[in-house]
């Protein structure tokens, strides 16, 4: 027989709790004061090379003498090398007119600085890969796939759901952004069309990369999770949980087009999951459903009547080019006829065969 811990034990659990959490934040606070110390550091050495190269015409061979004579003087310091003063230097030349981008500068590591100055070239998406980094706190490889992955290009795109009309405005806007107009599971390694079935074992098998691809904040709690009604039971595909936005999560997945049915089924269960399985103090559950293809209209009218928060959006199995460049690529008859002209025989029919 299991004993019940004492009144006192449980008044020491939750000072425990509190000083734990007490003892946690104050890393924290101490983690990000070093790395804002440390970012107005190289911003303003950045800031000393530009100056003396502008006003004395120093060339580029300042950055590497200072960088060997900084090893020199501070030999148990890193960050002297000349790839990172160069880094510093472009730093400041990068956002030396730009206050608000300064700012976010100094919110995130020096690491997902570097990556961003590397990776990214226009103005908007580095705004709002700084933004993004600051808010949600996305580590320098999270940061890495979301810039692969195009995650800026993706903000653009008008997302597919009916969160305002059900959810109170700060929920919805937080909803909203916490999902993507589309999804790249070209980690998955998938050339042809696969079943349902097994486009979810695929992403079992991938886990970590699924949930770096739906971003920061998702936990998994399960696949098939099992939900019942009387002597039924349903099967949701994916379920998780969303720390930030405090509710379930439940993922369907379709191999094909959008259908109106599956915003009907969507509905349902997550009529199920705000009665069985939601905790007092969460969110109402939330919906995605996950499909090859969609027709806005369709699910914006298949929408209008749902009751509960659901949001219909695309995946991509392989790299898709920008949509401006759509036009510019050969379809299938050029394809033919440059083949042709290549001498290539583009018929299965040989003679002789049987």
């Amino acid at each position: 027989m299991k004993l019940q811990p004492s009144a006192d034990e449980l008044d020491y659990q939750k000072f425990l709790v509190e000083v734990k959490a007490r003892v946690t934040g104050a890393r924290i606070a101490a983690a990000r004061a070093v790395s804002r110390e440390l970012i107005e550091l190289y911003w303003n050495l950045g800031a000393l090379i530009v100056g003396r190269q502008e006003s004395l015409g120093w060339g580029q061979s300042i950055v590497e003498r200072l960088a060997a004579d900084l090893r020199a003087a501070f030999p148990g310091a890193s960050g002297f090398s000349p790839q990172n003063l160069w880094s510093m230097r472009q730093l400041f030349v990068t956002y030396r007119d730009s206050p608000n981008l300064q700012q976010l500068v100094g919110e995130i590591p020096w690491g997902q600085n570097v990556l961003i100055l590397q990776r990214v070239k226009d103005p908007a998406a580095r705004q709002y890969y700084l933004e993004a980094t600051a808010r949600l706190g996305w580590t320098r490889d999270v940061l890495l796939n979301q810039i692969k992955a195009g995650a800026w290009q993706a903000s653009l795109e008008q997302k597919t759901h009916n969160f305002p009309a059900v959810l109170p405005a700060h929920l919805a806007e937080q909803a909203d952004e916490a999902m993507k107009s589309r999804y790249s599971l070209e980690f998955l390694g998938i050339s042809e069309a696969v079943l349902e079935r097994e486009l979810e074992q695929r992403l079992l098998a991938r886990l970590k990369d699924f949930l770096i691809e739906l971003g920061y904040g998702f936990c998994f709690i399960g696949s098939q999770h099992r939900v019942m009604l009387g002597d039924k039971e349903y099967f949701i595909d994916l379920l998780f949980y969303h720390r930030y936005l405090k509710c379930l999560v439940a993922i369907e997945l379709k191999t094909g087009e959008f259908k109106p049915e599956y915003a009907g089924k969507m509905d349902f269960y997550l009529n199920l999951l705000n009665e069985k399985e939601k905790a007092v103090d969460d969110n109402p559950s939330i919906g995605i459903i996950l499909c090859a293809e969609r027709d806005r209209l369709e699910v914006e009218f298949s929408l209008k009547t749902k009751g509960n928060p659901i949001g219909v959006a695309e995946y991509h199995l392989t790299h898709r080019p920008p949509e401006e460049w759509q036009d510019r690529l050969p379809g299938e008859k050029d394809w033919q006829r440059l083949l042709a002209e290549a001498g290539v025989n583009t018929h299965e029919e040989k003679e002789g065969d049987e």
